[in-house]
């Protein structure tokens, strides 16, 4: 047997506790490692769906958000239209059966939470056909509009006609009543040989032409009177005889009275004579003044036709003598 200072070479054997432990160290550390692998792959695929569900959820609100402006915009055309023109109120009463039923339908799609990409569909089909009918408002807008301001032209042009002929007419007739009345004036007689007579009267009728007051009976006024514009028929003569005392004389026997004169206003009247004048021609008027008692003096006599005075005249009465 051989002694050696080396140590032996066979293996030391290992414990049998030890290998147990670390196979059940192995087996867990595979199933956690499992365990993590399959919560990660589960948690993946929650996070993939979720993200598909809200990739559809936005789709889907894409697509009622862009239906649902599309009608907001339909709608704020036609509200535009029947604004503006009150003479669409009317076409747009006959068509309403026909709107209403449309956005009755389209309100009822937008309305559901869960609108189908059929029923979104339907309703832009919808849309199309409010946006047909708002365009044919708009087309008939379009057209009333331009008759309108065709019409208002047309009454601008009117009214300032209208303005035009007020003023030619008022001119006419300012024109007329100025030609009026400067006939009437024209048309106002001229008296010629004025003559002023006083007349005793006999009793056997005749005539006698006397200076003396106390004889006399009457004032016997004559003068001519003629105008070519004046017309044919009856003319009224005023006569204001204005006494000594500066009194007109006024008697209810002579149907004495007033008349309105263009330049003195009312004045009393002592005698009032109606003519038949002939246009064109000169006639002789006599107009007698009859008085109880004459006084000496000046009488003066005036003579108003038209309201303008055409003679006057004075005559003195003298007092008589013994052998007046």
């Amino acid at each position: 047997m051989t002694n050696t200072n080396y140590p032996s070479a066979t293996p030391n054997p290992q414990p049998r506790g030890s290998n147990n432990k670390s196979i059940v160290i192995g087996v867990l550390a595979a199933a956690l490692l499992g365990t993590w692998g399959y919560w990660l792959y589960k948690n993946n695929q929650s996070a993939q769906e979720i993200t598909n569900h809200q990739t559809k959820e936005t789709a889907y609100m894409s697509g009622r958000d862009s239906v649902q402006l599309l009608y907001n915009d339909a709608l704020s055309r036609l509200d535009s239209i029947t604004g503006t023109n009150n003479n669409l109120q009317g076409q747009l009463s006959d068509r309403n059966s026909e709107i209403s039923k449309l956005k009755t339908e389209i309100n009822s799609i937008l309305k559901k939470k869960n609108a189908t990409q059929a029923e979104l569909a339907r309703a832009k089909q919808l849309i199309n056909e409010l946006n047909s009918k708002i365009e044919t408002l708009e087309a008939d807008n379009a057209r009333l509009t331009g008759e309108n301001q065709q019409l208002t032209s047309a009454n601008t042009q009117l009214t300032t006609e209208k303005t035009t002929l007020e003023q030619n007419l008022q001119t006419t007739t300012a024109e007329k009543d100025e030609l009026a009345s400067t006939v009437d004036v024209a048309s106002t007689f001229s008296a010629a040989n004025f003559k002023i007579t006083p007349i005793n009267e006999k009793r056997n009728g005749k005539e006698k032409a006397t200076s003396t007051a106390k004889r006399v009976d009457k004032l016997v006024l004559t003068f001519d009177v003629e105008n070519r514009i004046a017309k044919s028929g009856p003319a009224d003569m005023y006569v204001v005889v204005t006494a000594p005392d500066g009194h007109v004389i006024s008697d209810a026997s002579m149907n004495s009275g007033t008349f309105t004169t263009r330049t003195d206003g009312d004045k009393t009247f002592t005698s009032k004579a109606s003519i038949d004048y002939q246009q064109g021609t000169r006639k002789a008027v006599s107009i007698p003044i009859r008085q109880k008692d004459f006084q000496t003096g000046d009488y003066k006599i005036e003579v108003y036709e038209n309201g303008f005075k055409i003679g006057e005249g004075v005559r003195t009465l003298k007092k008589g003598g013994l052998f007046g």
